[in-house]
């Protein structure tokens, strides 16, 4: 099956994608597979390339936002990744191109872009002084959310981290595959690196990786 194929193949194997974005286009054609079910009264299983032209397409993407109140930001995000498969589709279906490029055409549409936030110091302190680090876990919390002020990771970036990403002592520096699976190093500060040491001396269990579990 194409689409299969575009999973495995080319998403997985090839460009080797993160499991975040995985996750997003898969939940993108499970909707599409959905949507089609409704319209068209066809199983996954039933659908041809044929099916899913450029007016399906169109009208599934206008469902999202009236039916089920996706925001402008969601529906283009569900776009990509049908113009991704269609990609691939092009190359492995040349017969379908002028249908392919009809969907490939379908705009983007205009968002307006978020402000970005910070933190201020009382703030970031005021976070950090809620843990209880009396405790196990509010001494993993302590140490996962001065981590996270410091370093400026992403959640998920965070969480992946396991024990062997820090490196302490001269240079020190936490490493990360972030988005794009793009792997990078940021320096660690003193505060950072002490809260680290001591965490890293913790009680742990056998066989456990994960920097903050």
């Amino acid at each position: 099956m194409l689409i299969e194929r575009w999973f495995t193949d080319r998403l997985m194997r090839h460009r080797g994608v993160s499991s975040n974005t995985i996750a997003s286009y898969r939940d993108t054609f499970r909707l599409l597979f959905a949507f089609a079910q409704t319209r068209l009264g066809r199983s996954p299983s039933q659908l041809t390339l044929r099916d899913l032209d450029a007016p399906f397409i169109g009208a599934f993407l206008e469902d999202l936002e009236t039916l089920r109140s996706a925001s402008v930001r969601t529906r283009n995000l569900r776009l990509t990744a049908i113009r991704s498969f269609f990609r691939y589709a092009s190359f492995e279906e040349p017969a379908h191109s002028a249908q392919i490029q009809r969907v490939l055409a379908i705009p983007s549409k205009r968002c307006d872009k978020r402000q970005l936030q910070f933190l201020t110091r009382p703030e970031i302190e005021a976070i950090l002084a809620c843990p209880d680090r009396s405790t196990w876990l509010g001494r993993r919390d302590h140490t996962l959310l001065l981590l996270a002020a410091q370093t400026g990771l992403r959640v998920s970036e965070v969480i992946d981290l396991d024990r062997d990403s820090v490196m302490l002592g001269h240079g020190a520096h936490v490493r990360c595959v972030g988005k794009g699976r793009k792997e990078r190093s940021t320096p660690l500060t003193k505060v950072a690196q002490q809260a680290l040491r001591g965490w890293l001396n913790e009680p742990r269990k056998r066989g456990a990786t994960a920097l903050f579990p």
